[in-house]
């Protein structure tokens, strides 16, 4: 299908009534419904399921089991060092590098508003103004929990209503501001590194964004939804410790202040990355 195409198509479709029908068809529990479906979709997608602490795709309860599927353990070895910042999920780079001028680069010709991104909170913005920011895109195939780059204590959850565009690249490349517009949660983090943002996006057929602190977050009510985490018993999370999960695919943006931190020179655009991998460092 030609991109234009594509893209175009996600204008006209009914984007959450179609997310929230396949939210439906993944919590089944009809085995003649979701083995079939689960067995199809290993097989297009090519899930490794040997990394898989269940390996058998039809053990799982419903679809939604088996796609936030535990891996075995020390399958995701996380990166060693006070200083180093751990990759949060398995998939491949969108983009990363500096925010500049309280802009977001997403794609050749696209880039998108700093503010608007984090729920239109001015002064949480300025927080990460001349910082740095990198995009990881989770496709169907890949482990679909998110984890910390780095220790933190919870400052804040907030919840932002918006539409729901496929994530991948074609997208990103043709629908402006597209993880500004789409729906997301913000999570703040106070870190040795300052603040950091993990900000976890909605899109096309995801049928919910789950946080470990605060269970089911999205679908909420249409409006953006703050909770602050200042006054109550901390929530600290290690690095390497899982932090949220998406009931199908989707895409992580992480932001840190300025001076703060360096990625890899390595790394670039399009690159494969898997959770807990060297992705960074403390300046």
């Amino acid at each position: 299908m030609h991109p234009k195409v594509f893209t175009t198509l996600q204008y006209l479709t009914p984007q959450h009534a179609l997310s929230r029908a396949a939210g439906w068809l993944a919590e089944t529990r009809i085995k003649a419904i979701k083995d079939p479906f689960t067995r199809w979709f290993v097989e297009k997608y090519g899930v490794d399921m040997s990394e898989a602490r269940e390996p058998d795709c039809t053990a799982y309860a419903n679809f939604n089991d088996f796609f936030t599927r535990a891996l075995k353990e020390g399958a995701r070895p996380v990166v060693e060092g006070e200083n180093s910042i751990a990759c949060p999920a398995d998939g491949a780079i969108s983009q990363l590098g500096e925010i500049h001028n309280g802009r977001v680069f997403q794609a050749k010709g696209h880039d998108y508003s700093l503010m608007e991104l984090v729920g239109g909170d001015a002064q949480l913005a300025a927080e990460f103004t001349g910082g740095h920011f990198a995009t990881v895109y989770l496709s169907p195939r890949d482990y679909h929990r998110v984890h910390m780059p780095v220790d933190g204590t919870l400052r804040s959850m907030t919840y932002v209503p918006g539409q729901l565009f496929s994530v991948n690249t074609v997208t990103a490349d043709n629908v402006p501001r597209l993880f500004a517009r789409n729906e997301r949660v913000v999570c703040v983090f106070d870190t040795a590194a300052g603040p950091m943002a993990m900000i976890l996006v909605g899109a096309m057929i995801v049928a919910s964004i789950e946080t470990t602190w605060a269970g089911l977050v999205a679908p909420l009510k249409r409006r953006v939804q703050t909770i602050s985490y200042r006054d109550s018993k901390p929530v600290e999370l290690e690095k390497g410790e899982e932090m949220g999960r998406f009931k199908l695919g989707s895409t992580v943006i992480m932001l840190f202040g300025a001076d703060r931190v360096n990625w890899l020179e390595s790394l670039s655009a399009e690159d494969e990355v898997r959770m807990g991998g060297h992705f960074g460092n403390i300046v």
